[in-house]
Parts: C-alpha cells; sequence; structure tokens
C-alpha cells in the first residue's frame, strides 16, 4: 500500500544530511526531507490522526489511515524555546484531513531564538520504503513530498504469515533514564527477537536493536516511552521489554551508595586560592597534580583493500568483547563488571558497525571509519540536551581508544602515575580506574565530566576522591604542583601550606585508620554501646549479591528480591528451578537469616511471563500481594519453592504491598497448606513489609497476624508524600528522611511492639550510616542495606546509647521539611 505525504508547509526542500542535528542527519530517528518554512501555518500532509503533539507545540506526529507514522519537527533544538512562537491547532487523538491547520508559527521568533529553521520530516514505521521524495528546491504546501511504500507485514493477509503488531506504553522509573547499561539490556532483547522493535519518546523514535539509537531518544526519568513490536507474539515480547524498560533505573541504585553533596558548601565563602567544583566521588586527598592530556592516537585514514580492512575490524571487536567479557564475568569486579557489560554492547552495536563498514566499503582504513562512525554517536548524544547521556559520550571515546590499541597492537592508557597523585584532565574514561596501576591514585578532578558518570561510579566504589566540572580552576594547575582534593567540601585548594597539607595527611591516616578498623569488626555482631543488639542485613537479588555482603560484615538477608528471578524468564519459573535458586543463595549466606520477599510486580513492575493489563495508576494498582491473591497458584508454587530451597530455622518470608491483616491470614493458609504437603514441621515466620500509610496506621493489627514487620522506605515515601516515584521533578523531593514519613515509621514500631514483633526497615534509607541513630530511635532494631556501606554502619551504630537515639527520633519527628531533619543528623554526627 502506497501512502502519499504532502508538503505541510511551503518552504525549501533539502535533503535530510543536511539538517544541522546529527540526530536527524544520521537517520536515527527515521528516513525522509526537511523544509526551511516560509509560511507561517504547519498543515496536515495527509488524513489520518494525530498520534501526539509536543507539550511545547514544536512538533507533532500523525498516523495516516494507510498506517504511516509521520513525525513533523518544526526547527531544530526549538523545544528549549519553550512554546513560544508554536500555537497548536490540535490535540493527540484528533482526526484530520490532508491540508488541515496544524501548528501556527510566528515565524520571526523562531528564528531569532532556535539555531535552524530547517524542518524534519520523518518517517518513524518501521520497514516502510520511500517510493519518491521531491528534489531539492522550492516547494507549495500541498505539493507531493514523499511516497511511502507500506513495510510487507502490513499488507499481508492475516493468518498466513502476519507480522501481528502491539503498542505497549512504558514509564521510565527514577534514576537516570535511558543510559548505556538499560539500552545494552534493551538491545540484548531486541537483538534476540525475530521481528522490528522501535521505542519511540517524545518526538524520538529509536531502532530497538541499536544502543547507540536508544541512547539518542534522551529519555530521562518519567518520560513515557511507546514500545512498537512488529512480529511473532509480540505482545508477549513488548510486555517483555516494558518490563527491562521498568527496572532500568535499578542499577542506578544500589552499585555504590552516593554520598549527598555538602549542602553547605556553595553558601561557604571561598578562601584565598579555592575554587568549586562538583562532588562526583566524596572524600579528601591531598598530592601533586598529575596531568593527563587527550589527544587523539594518530591513525591512517586510508588504506588499501576494503574486505581486509573489515576483516581486522571485525576481529579487533571480537578481542576486544573478549577482554570486557572477562571483566564482565568476574564476580569481584562490582560495578566495574556492570559497566564492562555495556561496553560490549558499544562494541557490538549494529549502527556503529554499519556505518563503520559503509566507510571502509568507500576505502576508509578500519581505524578511521571506527572513530568516524563514534565520533558522530557521540555527536548524537550531547545533541539530546541530556547531561546524563551527555556524560555517557565518554564512554564511546573509551571504546574506541581501546578498538583503536586492538588494531594497533598496543596497550590504551598505558602512561604511568606516581602513587598519591591527583590526576587532572578534562574528562577521562572509566577504564581508567579498571587498570590494576591505578589503584594508588590520590584523587580525580576533570574539567568537565559529570557527577553520575560511569567513571563517577568507579571512583566511589574505589574509594576515590573526584570532583568534575571545573573548568578553568583545573585548566590552570601546573603539572606537580601540590594541592588539596576536598570532595567532601566540594572545592580545591591551589596552594595549601605546610600546616594544612600535615593536617590533611594526619587527617587521611584517622580515616584509613577507621575504615580499616570498621571493616576488620565488621564480621563481627553489631552491638551498641549500651549493649543493646542491633541486626545489619543486606538487600540481595543473587547468590554473588550474598557472597559479597557477607565478605562486607552482612549478618543477614533483610530483604530477597525475587522478581529478579521472574524477570529472565518468558513462562512463570517453575518450582524446582526456583528452589534451586533460594538454596544457592541460602548457601552463600552461610546460615545466616534469610528473608524472602514473595513477587513484587504489577503494572508498574511488569513482567513478560506474566502479562499485566495496563492501568491508569499502576502504583495503585494490582501489585505486590494483591496480584499474588489473585494468582495463588503463583504464590503456591513459589512459596512450595522457598520452603524446599532454605531450611526453616534460617528462612523469613515477607509479603510485599500488605494494607490490612486479612490478607496474611490468606497468605498463611497457602503457606500452612504447602508446609503440610511438604511435611515441614518447623514453623516459619511470616511478615509484612509497611510500605503504604494505611499499613503504618494498622501495624497494631496487622502485627496480630504477622511475626514481623519491616518497612519499605522508599514506597512509603512516595505514599506518604503523593508523590510519584517515576517523576524525575519530584525526585529530588521524596525523601524518606521527611518528618510525615519518620512519623509513619514510629507509628509502625509501636505497632510492632504492642505484641513483641520483631520490627526492621529494609529501604534505601537504611543505606544511609547516618541515618542509622534516627532509624534505631524510631524502633528499628535491624537495618538492611545495600553491601558496600555495612561496614561504616556497624561502626556507627556501635557507637551509639538507644535513650539517645530516641531523643533524637523525637526531636526530628517534631521538625517540618526532611531538609531540617538531615540538616539536625549532620550536626548530631560524632
Amino acid at each position: 500500500m502506497t501512502t502519499r505525504i504532502h508538503a505541510p508547509i511551503a518552504g525549501i526542500v533539502c535533503a535530510l544530511e543536511q539538517v544541522p542535528d546529527p540526530v536527524f542527519a544520521q537517520k536515527i530517528v527515521g528516513d525522509g526531507l526537511a523544509i526551511e518554512p516560509l509560511a507561517d501555518r504547519l498543515l496536515a500532509p495527509f488524513d489520518g490522526e494525530i498520534v501526539a503533539v509536543a507539550p511545547t507545540g514544536h512538533s507533532v506526529t500523525l498516523r495516516s489511515d494507510g498506517g504511516i507514522e509521520l513525525l513533523i519537527h518544526i526547527g531544530i533544538d526549538t523545544v528549549a524555546l519553550g512554546g513560544k512562537g508554536f500555537v497548536p491547532m490540535v490535540a493527540a487523538g484528533d482526526r484530520v484531513a490532508a491540508g488541515d491547520a496544524l501548528i501556527g508559527l510566528d515565524l520571526d521568533h523562531i528564528a531569532l531564538a532556535a539555531p535552524s529553521l530547517a524542518t524534519p520530516i520523518v518517517v518513524t514505521t518501521a520497514g516502510a520504503a520511500i517510493g519518491f521524495r521531491a528534489g531539492p528546491g522550492p516547494i507549495a504546501a500541498g505539493e507531493l513530498l514523499l511516497e511511502i511504500e507500506a513495510p510487507a507485514a502490513a499488507d499481508a493477509a492475516a493468518p498466513g504469515g502476519v507480522q501481528a503488531t502491539a503498542h505497549v506504553r512504558a514509564i521510565l522509573p527514577g534514576g537516570h533514564g535511558i543510559h548505556a547499561r538499560p539500552a545494552a539490556r534493551i538491545s540484548a532483547l531486541a537483538r534476540a527477537f525475530g521481528g522490528e522493535v522501535r521505542v519511540a519518546c517524545r518526538d524520538r523514535s529509536a531502532d530497538a536493536k541499536s544502543v547507540t539509537s536508544l541512547l539518542a531518544l534522551g529519555a530521562i526519568a518519567g518520560d513515557e516511552l511507546d514500545i512498537r513490536v512488529v512480529g511473532p507474539e509480540p505482545r508477549a515480547f513488548a510486555v517483555q521489554l516494558a518490563e527491562i524498560i521498568a527496572h532500568s533505573g535499578a542499577d542506578d541504585g544500589d552499585a555504590v551508595t552516593p554520598a549527598r553533596p555538602d549542602e553547605d558548601a556553595a553558601d561557604t565563602p571561598l578562601r584565598p586560592g579555592e575554587f568549586r567544583a562538583v562532588r562526583a566521588s566524596p572524600g579528601l586527598a591531598v598530592g601533586p597534580v598529575f596531568r593527563i592530556e587527550g589527544a587523539d592516537a594518530p591513525i591512517a585514514v586510508e588504506t588499501g583493500e576494503p574486505r581486509e580492512e573489515l576483516a581486522r575490524l571485525t576481529a579487533a571487536r571480537e578481542r576486544l568483547v573478549l577482554r570486557l567479557a572477562a571483566r564482565a564475568s568476574d564476580p569481584d569486579a562490582g560495578p566495574a563488571a556492570a559497566i564492562a557489560q555495556a561496553h560490549i554492547a558499544l562494541v557490538e552495536d549494529v549502527a556503529l558497525g554499519e556505518r563503520a563498514a559503509a566507510l571502509i566499503a568507500g576505502g576508509a582504513s578500519a581505524a578511521f571509519a571506527w572513530r568516524q562512525a563514534s565520533r558522530q554517536e557521540e555527536e548524537a548524544l550531547c545533541s539530546t540536551g541530556v547531561a546524563r547521556l551527555a556524560e555517557r559520550a565518554i564512554d564511546l571515546r573509551d571504546i574506541e581508544r581501546q578498538l583503536l590499541a586492538e588494531l594497533a597492537g598496543t596497550v590504551p592508557d598505558a602512561v604511568e602515575v606516581p602513587a598519591g597523585a591527583i590526576i587532572v584532565a578534562a574528562d577521562l574514561a572509566p577504564s581508567f580506574l579498571l587498570e590494576p596501576a591505578r589503584a594508588n591514585i590520590g584523587g580525580i578532578l576533570l574539567g568537565a565530566g559529570g557527577a553520575t558518570s560511569h567513571l563517577a561510579i568507579l571512583a566511589a566504589a574505589r574509594g576515590v576522591p573526584m570532583l568534575v566540572a571545573a573548568g578553568a580552576g583545573a585548566a590552570a594547575l601546573a603539572q606537580g604542583a601540590t594541592i588539596v582534593l576536598d570532595a567532601d567540601r566540594a572545592r580545591v585548594e591551589t596552594a595549601p601550606d605546610a600546616a594544612r597539607i600535615a593536617g590533611v595527611r594526619t587527617d587521611l591516616a584517622a580515616r584509613r585508620a577507621r575504615a580499616a578498623d570498621a571493616l576488620a569488626a565488621a564480621a563481627q555482631d553489631c552491638v551498641m554501646a549500651d549493649g543493646r543488639r542491633i541486626e545489619i542485613f543486606a538487600n540481595l537479588a543473587s547468590a554473588d549479591d550474598a557472597r559479597h555482603a557477607v565478605a562486607m560484615g552482612a549478618e543477614g538477608c533483610g530483604l530477597l528480591r525475587t522478581e529478579f528471578l521472574f524477570a529472565e524468564c518468558d513462562t512463570p519459573p517453575g518450582e524446582d528451578w526456583q528452589a534451586g535458586v533460594y538454596a544457592d543463595i541460602a548457601t552463600a549466606l552461610g546460615g545466616r537469616p534469610l528473608i524472602v520477599r514473595t513477587l513484587d510486580a504489577g503494572a508498574d513492575k511488569p513482567l513478560r511471563c506474566l502479562p499485566f493489563a495496563p492501568e491508569e495508576n499502576p502504583a495503585l494498582g494490582m501489585r505486590g500481594i494483591r496480584f499474588s491473591m489473585q494468582r495463588p497458584d503463583v504464590l503456591a508454587t513459589q512459596l512450595r519453592a522457598i520452603l524446599r530451597g532454605v531450611p526453616a530455622t534460617q528462612l523469613r518470608i515477607m509479603l510485599p504491598m500488605v494494607v490490612e491483616p486479612g490478607e496474611l491470614r490468606a497468605a498463611r493458609a497457602l503457606l500452612d497448606d504447602a508446609r503440610r504437603d511438604l511435611g515441614i514441621a518447623a514453623p516459619v515466620e511470616l511478615g509484612a513489609m509497611i510500605e503504604t500509610p494505611a499499613a503504618a496506621i494498622l501495624a497494631d493489627a496487622i502485627a496480630v497476624e504477622a511475626d514481623f514487620l519491616s518497612i519499605g522506605s522508599n514506597d512509603l515515601a512516595q505514599y506518604a508524600l503523593a508523590m510519584d516515584r517515576g517523576n524525575a521533578g519530584l525526585a529530588a523531593r521524596i525523601d524518606a528522611l521527611h518528618p510525615a514519613v519518620l512519623r509513619l515509621i514510629a507509628a509502625a514500631a509501636e505497632g510492632a511492639r504492642k505484641h513483641g514483633r520483631w520490627f526492621g526497615i529494609c529501604g534505601g534509607i537504611a543505606s544511609d550510616p547516618d541515618a542509622a541513630p534516627l532509624l534505631i530511635g524510631l524502633g528499628c532494631r535491624e537495618l538492611s542495606s545495600v553491601a558496600n556501606p555495612i561496614p561504616a554502619i556497624k561502626a556507627r551504630v556501635r557507637t551509639l546509647d538507644l535513650a539517645a537515639c530516641e531523643h533524637l527520633a523525637r526531636r526530628a519527628c517534631a521538625l517540618g521539611s526532611a531538609e531540617a531533619v538531615r540538616a539536625l543528623l549532620g550536626k548530631e554526627k560524632p
């Protein structure tokens, strides 16, 4: 079927490649043409429906009656105009006829404010082909611009060979959006699918099989994504992909506990010889400046036989993947393993490979072709305007350096760094910190860079102080000059005197001694200064997590997230397989307590093996225990597997999203049936997560049925403050230390105490050592953290007195904001 697209505005036609935006010029969004507009009104190019109009009015997406989707983007970088110059005349869902007015334009204002008026007109339908396109030059509104042949799947007759289509929408959770690691997972999943997969966000669309195309979406937390799948059983695959996207923020939180910025640092006056920067990893360092310049390695531009160059490039990519895979599979690599996995996806990226192959076919050398292809993708990332994605451009440069070294048979970044030196550079690749010889550097100061980059993640994991975005201050530092890098205060001291240098070195020695003492004592039970026992557990998702947590001093698992088991399956996992996984984790814990949370899934956390119907408010919908009771077969199988895999003396089971006692009674009946069937006479504790205000208020009634209660502070903060965790604009305000949340924790603790129930907390706030006194004062007798802070948490708890903690809790609950509570905790530090 052919769709005729008429010019939506009078102007000058130009090729898409001439548009001054690499995302459009490289056809990452799709193929088409562009028009330099000469009229003040955008018109419908065909009969059809409005799919979306940008909130700022600068773009519109339409679908023709023949099923062809078209994006019209008025000007370049016009989203920054905030709607000025655009008057939308239609809305999503409206029917339009060819020639109907879509958007009114103030061309004078747009031309003055935007980099370019060039208006891309792009076909985003997967598999569609352009049969005719107008040549460059003047065109009148309504003249034929493009003829589009629909993809074969659209014309196939059912049911013989039909490629069905499915659309699923997903909301990006809190975190950092689609950056390298989630893009790698999405791409790997899409490449394994036998059809076409596209992901659209706002006015951009990406081939989900390409990591770089996904990155160029610029999708951030809170964005709604439209997943379009064409192929066999598309609905199941679309739901599976939506589940991956729903968990795309998971690796932004637990890998490293991010330090909160020093809120007073920006207000503290600078002393002579100081300048500010942005903290990426906390800490303190003193040492000589060691500058690293980022000059490109020289390469040959042209070479001989294209076939030989393509073979060289292919072999180099394969060797690099093998090196990265070794790091990704290292159980002790920590965050470096996840970063290596993301880098593998970049090396194997389809779009990058095809672009480099095309350049080689044109006579370029393998090295030059890869560099050019990679640099184009860097520009695309930077053009999104999303700082997080601009930071990820350095990952492409990192891969480029490593791959060119493979081609040349050399070692990348072979420069030797003196022990204790403070590295100063414009920017650095993540692989810089992966070399063993770099383990003894003092700190890192970057003129550019970002606080959430992969380098920052590695620096925090290794305890390397790091400041970024230092600008001219970093550029002015002389090679060899001794400086103080105070990342805790977000500033650099360029001319410290002898007394200051000596003082910093004394401070560093004391910090190292405290950290060593904390780690050495981490394996011991945690007992407060007044003799009260506090359990310090870990949040886990795998046996590898368990082994690392035990090494860091975890006394058990306070939360095993079982949804990750289900996320890996096309069908609900069987009892035998689940039992084996639980047994591995129990063994890794060496008999320490294991609290297994039953499946926590819903429309807000979709799983490909358990499709969920779309919901208007999924966070308030059929999730957690509500869903499990709707599917008692799934819950019963999981309970049997847990009982088979974990000894009763080690096991506790916890139910998510409980709001009333009846849910405990129903679940306990299933648990008792499973125990009876398996011949398990020993009792098994069954507890409830307190994640809603309702559960906190009814804690005394729930505690009648539950053997223990555990606070899920992330969701409790969301529901108490009526702020969506997936809303990027509210993310900074969703703080579990808000007095409203603290009062709910106190109420739940009192409900547990009334019936003598054990009471703990497994939410994100439990990973903050500074919050430990407050949480204990509120009534928590178990803190379940991510693994790395456990030694510091134990060291802090051992200094505490319960009466002082309870006094602190009363003071905090009487305050009026989370900021005030954090200020109070800062003053109470030892």
